[in-house]
């Protein structure tokens, strides 16, 4: 219950929350009082009434009431109040904690720190978004298993990065498998990210150089041609945690709701940056945002996130991806919105090649087995993904005639399998023209 600060025994009855308010109440004390965790028990509608009842008589004597914690106040208590959100831990407030549990364990255990300058640099980034608290649990249980400190502990804390995202809901936190050696071709992409992944590794030389955070990047092209995978691509090549956001999970039934779910996702993809934010088919997103049959929901999310983007404080960079720009609000194509728009086209001849020799390696068949050359002159046209669905057909058609896969069996699926390209010939040329001024060549 109620206890004055320094005094171990609380005050009789009041334990419950209604009861602790009409103490402060009707004692008339001129004080601090500070409630901590009260925001759970604000949504009986009782209590929030005494609260409000409360909070009017220090409008007229001495004394504030203090809410710390996870709170959501009630409309009528809101109006009364001021809300303080405090900033999170600088990267200096780690290093002194990381320096501080270095010595207490030293003190106790035989602990060695194998940490480059690099290397901690990162961990130091990883920490970014968790509690104090939070990171002294992460760091001294990593250090305590074996006695070491060394950069494959990183993962210590990504993996608590990730049970902060799952506790939140809004967010989908994705394991990243993919490298750029896995992405054929796509070399003024991989050349645009290469010279901005010092920022990432080197974030305090960068701001003295003037450099801020990149803001992200809008892919637009043809399905199938790698889109997707770049995003996984830039968290593993960056060594950055990668949220999936799906716009479909935002989106409740409850007036309010939809929006607040939004602000909660923006919010948690702060709280653990820097981090790779992913958007997939953000056409899919956003096509209603004209206020159609939605009641403007769509309208006001949309104004919600063009706001986030030019005002967001964590180092959040965006990958988004779109297969069809008509659907795209023009805001969105503004110069300024993303560091840069690049347009994904068709794989070329030796590109197609490459993306066979990987499809192949990952499933464990030979290369020089295969008669490229040949099936790099019938896939003309064809997207990344239909060349690995070649593949995985053939290897279906194979293993079903009890015999290896051969150039013969993924020649004869090519042949049978009409590229998108070539169905939809109109739309694909309609997207070249349309990105010629307005986009910068991925491949």
């Amino acid at each position: 219950g109620l206890r004055r600060e320094g005094n171990e025994t609380g005050v009789y009855g009041t334990a419950d929350g209604a009861q602790a308010l009409g103490h402060i109440a009707s004692a008339q004390v001129n004080a601090i009082y500070h409630l901590q965790g009260f925001g759970s028990l604000l949504q009986n509608e009782a209590v929030a009434e005494r609260m409000r009842e409360v909070a009017l008589q220090f409008s007229k004597r001495d004394g504030a009431i203090v809410l710390t914690g996870s709170l959501e106040l009630p409309e009528t208590v809101r109006r009364l109040a001021a809300m303080v959100s405090l900033p999170g831990p600088e990267t200096g407030d780690y290093k002194l904690l990381l320096e501080h549990i270095l010595r207490d364990l030293s003190a106790r255990m035989r602990v060695t720190s194998m940490l480059t300058a690099d290397d901690e640099q990162r961990l130091l980034n990883n920490l970014r978004g968790l509690t104090l608290l939070e990171a002294e649990k992460v760091l001294t249980k990593a250090i305590v298993e074996d006695g070491r400190l060394t950069a494959s502990d990183i993962q210590h804390v990504v993996d608590a990065k990730k049970q902060v995202v799952a506790r939140e809901g809004v967010l989908e936190y994705y394991p990243v498998e993919e490298s750029m050696s896995e992405i054929a071709d796509l070399t003024g992409l991989k050349d645009w990210l290469a010279k901005r992944r010092a920022i990432i590794t080197e974030p305090d030389r960068a701001a003295e150089f003037g450099l801020t955070f990149p803001k992200g990047v809008l892919l637009v092209g043809v399905p199938g041609c790698g889109k997707s995978l770049c995003a996984k691509a830039i968290a593993t090549e960056w060594h950055l945690p990668l949220l999936k956001l799906d716009p479909g999970a935002l989106y409740n039934k409850y007036i309010g709701e939809s929006e607040k779910n939004f602000r909660r996702a923006m919010q948690v993809a702060e709280r653990v940056s820097p981090v790779i934010l992913w958007i997939d088919e953000l056409e899919k997103a956003f096509a209603s945002s004209d206020g159609g049959d939605d009641g403007g929901v769509s309208q006001r999310i949309f104004g919600t996130f063009l706001s986030w983007m030019q005002d967001r404080k964590g180092d959040v960079f965006i990958v988004a991806t779109a297969n069809d720009v008509t659907k795209l609000p023009a805001e969105f194509l503004r110069k300024g919105r993303f560091d840069e728009i690049f347009f994904v086209d068709l794989p070329d001849p030796e590109s197609r090649e490459a993306i066979f020799r990987i499809h192949l390696v990952k499933r464990g068949k030979l290369p020089q087995r295969f008669d490229l050359v040949q099936l790099v002159s019938v896939t003309e046209q064809f997207s990344g993904a239909e060349i690995e669905q070649i593949i995985v057909s053939g290897l279906y058609t194979a293993f079903s005639q009890k015999a290896e896969l051969t150039t013969e069996v993924l020649l004869a699926e090519a042949r049978t399998t009409r590229p998108l390209a070539a169905t939809m010939a109109e739309r694909v040329n309609w997207m070249r023209e349309w990105s010629r001024e307005r986009t910068v060549r991925a491949n």
